[in-house]
């Protein structure tokens, strides 16, 4: 039987263990404390010596540094922390879609000024009072050319023929000044345009050209503008509050046991990050499409859709067709008085006068490309391509990749060497569960994060059906389809809206007349949130599509 210790050293002995115990602790919690006041909470929320913890509700329980307040505070700053994160890598993109899309926009408004410019000042040094006299025409043309490409409400095809028709009838005026042709006249002439082809191929081809390169413009900018705003929505959605909760137990219930320089195990971090962004995920798919018919539109705009080749030298090919005219005068002339009759002549005096001061005989100046500038806004269409096309191959894969960018930063987790010395969620020690894969339905097995994976997001959702129906567009812009337009523009604020603007200055870009259509949306909205609710997942995602697509369809142009 081993000798008994002395009372008075047994007590000393306890003594000592009881100090040396209590020593970390207090360290440990002071560091918390001073870190805690730090982010600019009450240093008297804080203990500064371990507590007891049973009044913590996601934090282990037990001997803690963290008082009631400060688990809620807590909670509230890894809210923060988070939308931080995913707010600071989607500015990141989205202010490229939005500085790409400034940029082209400026070089396609730059460059209709510049043709109607030089087109103005070729056909007064060509044409000289006679274009000065029917210039209104030609005004009409650009101004409509600027007005589909600002809002859409224009049909591009109907909107040429009728320039050409109007050319028509002020040509065969000039050409044929010794009559005098009624409003009902020149109608009948206008019927022979087809027929007769007096300004040769010209407007058939010129037609083709620009409509196809007006609408690949448009519809590119607008793809720009799309991507931006939805990436601002998305962006900004917040948590759920069992999001909130793995959050938290995530970033600072460490912090409570003392662990303050401990960082979350690396797959630790990826299945908290795939359950908070389990909607985003769901984007991936449609994001891609669309990104892709992004790239192909781009290749379009290289070649055969290029509005630069089509506008710069659109003065020259209408004053080949207005020649073309003044050379075949005479014969569209003798077939024009075959089918629509033959005019009145006009009484001598009067006859003399006009020919004299309408002869059309100016002949058509060579163009010397050397005259004309090579370039809107500073730069080239092709720069301009080949510059974005990097950065929507970039942009690609962004939704799925965004849980691993997040978690890949040194602030959020430890790398993957340091897997026995990172916070598991309990502990300091090994993870060892599996990462969840992407997407809501995956999160049924996340064991981090609750996740309702029968009540898909509504605003998500909204944005899947948006990039459905813009990648529709491209596609038909990529084959030479005249397309409608939606707006894209959201005037709704504050947590959960989608601006995206938080963190940097935004100026809305092709705005419409939205209201109604917003106060609509967001009346659906609760309507479709209530419906998930309650119904199952077939019926609900269902009624949801039905819904956003009716929502969008009415933003058409």
């Amino acid at each position: 039987m081993p000798p008994r210790a002395p009372p008075a050293l047994l007590l000393l002995l306890l003594a000592a263990a009881a100090a040396a115990s209590a020593e970390p602790r207090t360290r440990s919690c002071s560091e918390v404390k001073r870190l805690y006041v730090a982010k600019g909470f009450s240093q008297t929320e804080a203990p500064s010596h371990e507590i007891n913890g049973d009044h913590l509700k996601v934090c282990t329980q037990g001997y803690t540094c963290c008082s009631q307040e400060m688990e809620e505070k807590y909670s509230q700053q890894s809210k923060h922390d988070f939308r931080n994160a995913v707010v600071e890598l989607s500015n990141n993109l989205q202010a490229t879609f939005n500085s790409r899309y400034k940029k082209f926009d400026e070089f396609f408004r730059e460059l209709l000024e510049n043709a109607e410019k030089s087109l103005n000042d070729m056909f007064v040094r060509t044409y000289g009072l006679l274009y000065m006299q029917n210039s209104e025409m030609f005004k009409d043309l650009f101004v409509e050319l600027k007005k589909y490409y600002t809002d859409g409400n224009v049909n591009l095809e109907e909107m040429l023929n009728e320039f050409w028709a109007r050319l028509l009838e002020r040509m065969f005026r000039l050409v044929n000044p010794q009559y005098h042709f009624s409003d009902e006249y020149l109608e009948c002439v206008s019927k022979y345009t087809e027929q007769l082809k007096p300004f040769g191929d010209v407007p058939r081809k010129l037609k083709l050209q620009v409509t196809r390169a007006f609408v690949a413009a448009r519809t590119f900018a607008q793809g720009l503008a799309a991507a931006r705003d939805i990436i601002g929505r998305v962006s900004a959605v917040n948590p759920t509050p069992q999001g909130v909760r793995a959050l938290l137990k995530m970033m600072y219930c460490p912090y409570c046991r003392g662990l303050v320089a401990v960082k979350p195990c690396y797959n630790y971090c990826f299945n908290v990050m795939r359950g908070c962004l389990a909607n985003q995920g769901e984007l991936d798919t449609e994001w891609n499409n669309f990104i892709d018919s992004m790239l192909m539109v781009a290749e379009r705009l290289e070649g055969p859709f290029n509005i630069e080749s089509v506008m710069d030298p659109i003065d020259v090919k209408i004053s080949d067709a207005i020649m073309n005219m003044q050379e075949n005068s005479m014969q569209v002339s003798q077939k024009v008085f075959q089918g629509c009759g033959q005019p009145k002549m006009l009484v001598q005096s009067r006859a003399s006068r006009s020919i004299s001061e309408s002869s059309f005989s100016a002949r058509f100046r060579p163009y010397n490309p050397e005259e004309r500038p090579t370039t809107a806004a500073g730069t080239s269409l092709d720069r301009l391509v080949t510059d974005v096309k990097e950065k929507l191959k970039q942009a690609k894969k962004f939704w799925s990749s965004l849980p691993s960018n997040i978690c890949n930063d040194e602030k959020m987790a430890a790398g993957n060497v340091n897997e026995e010395e990172c916070w598991n969620g309990s502990d300091k020690s090994r993870y060892i569960f599996a990462v969840t894969a992407n997407g809501l339905a995956n999160q049924a097995n996340n064991p981090e994060v609750e996740v309702d994976t029968l009540k898909p997001d509504v605003m998500i959702r909204q944005q899947i059906m948006i990039l459905r129906i813009m990648t529709s567009k491209m596609k038909n812009a990529y084959n030479g389809n005249d397309v409608d337009f939606i707006d894209i523009s959201d005037d709704a604020s504050g947590e959960g809206s989608g601006s995206g603007c938080e963190l940097q200055q935004c100026s809305p870009e092709f705005v419409f007349n939205a209201t109604e259509v917003t106060q609509d949306t967001k009346k659906m909205d609760k309507e479709l949130d209530a419906s998930a609710t309650s119904m199952g997942l077939s019926e609900a995602v269902m009624l949801l599509s039905i819904f956003s697509f009716l929502a969008v369809q009415r933003q058409w142009r």
